[in-house]
């Protein structure tokens, strides 16, 4: 998938990925897509959770060698 830019939350734990999502998407225009890099598992539920509370679309989490790759789409 196709990401506008890309965010490095390996090594980090709930919440941190999803606040330092929350810090990313303001940075981007609506539309955009942002792929968030994560070795938590608790990503592939935390952030199509998030999304929907927000009104961002979460667009997949995809796991390769061990890490996620979820990609969210910024309201707008």
């Amino acid at each position: 998938m196709k990401a506008d830019e890309t965010l490095d939350c390996v090594g980090t734990y709930c919440p941190v990925p999803i606040v330092n999502t929350a810090k990313k998407l303001k940075e981007l225009k609506p539309g955009q897509v942002l792929e968030v890099l994560a070795d938590d598992k608790g990503i592939t539920q935390d952030m199509p959770s998030w999304c929907k509370t927000t009104g961002n679309e979460c667009l997949g989490v995809e796991e390769k060698d061990g890490i996620y790759h979820a990609y969210v789409k910024k309201k707008g």
